[in-house]
């Protein structure tokens, strides 16, 4: 009986087994897929299948750009053990995963599963694919960081009247470290939830009259720490974690008079490897 790619697929999918484990048990046994699925399990090659319900809190984000930086991507890679993670295999096929996915318009991490099943037969571990995002601007650069230990990086749309420079490739940089040390929930305050901003009002409120401060004062003390809060929360409002004399918004106004250009920011995202 002829062995079909059918088969290789079905085993492949049951096992987690390399495509020419796959296709070697099938030879093996006669092509009969069930005596193949014993023969892989025989020789300890029937990995994934095994793995499928350990717990993946490992592993790391990859992130890759295009060589213009308007286009960047970042891809969380999970697997079982931060031993097997910082391995050259597994750190090599997050990288090609990110390096496809940035140059093209792929948008399912499904077509990666034949790959992903090969590093699981190589390195005995579940490994899965997660979070995935890609982010593209018209004109100027995608800011990109990823920490040192690559359990957490940042996306970051940096938008420019003129082709970007360094002073905006250095911006973009410089906002995407501080996106991932600050933690922003929003761009500015008019992104803010106002429910949340309503809420840390009335805390204020509550605090104030608690303390037992002039009625007629309330409100006013209690504007003042939404506005506090505001900064702290706010990526623009921010003190610039380098010069904490200088917000975030007096640092890209800086870098817009100096490459003669309006810049604004977009949209960001941070995130933490299994947050």
């Amino acid at each position: 009986m002829a062995i079909t790619a059918a088969m290789v697929k079905e085993l492949r999918d049951k096992t987690g087994a390399g495509m020419m484990d796959c296709k070697k048990a099938l030879t093996e046994c006669g092509a009969d897929v069930e005596k193949a699925l014993d023969w892989l399990r025989q020789k300890g090659l029937s990995k994934a299948a095994k793995r499928a319900d350990r717990a993946t809190s490992e592993g790391v984000i990859a992130c890759a750009s295009t060589t213009d930086k308007k286009t960047a991507v970042i891809v969380e890679v999970m697997t079982e053990t931060d031993f097997v993670a910082r391995g050259e295999k597994f750190q090599a096929f997050a990288k090609s995963v990110v390096d496809e996915l940035v140059n093209s318009s792929i948008d399912d991490l499904s077509v990666f599963q034949d790959r992903v099943n090969d590093l699981v037969a190589s390195t005995g571990e579940k490994t899965v694919l997660g979070r995935f995002i890609r982010m593209s601007v018209p004109q100027g650069i995608v800011g990109a960081y990823v920490h040192s230990n690559s359990k957490l990086a940042v996306l970051v749309e940096v938008n420019t009247s003129k082709p970007a420079d360094e002073t905006v490739a250095d911006l973009a940089k410089n906002i995407a470290m501080q996106i991932a040390a600050s933690n922003p929930l929003a761009l500015d305050a008019d992104s803010l939830d106002p429910t949340l901003l309503e809420r840390e009002r009335e805390v204020y409120r509550q605090k104030a009259l608690a303390e037992g401060k002039p009625e007629k004062i309330i409100d006013k003390i209690a504007d003042g720490a939404v506005k506090k809060y505001c900064k702290e929360v706010c990526l623009m409002e921010q003190a610039y974690i380098r010069d904490d004399k200088i917000s975030i918004q007096d640092l890209v106004k800086a870098a817009a008079k100096t490459s003669g250009m309006d810049i604004t920011i977009g949209k960001f995202v941070r995130i933490q490897l299994g947050a």
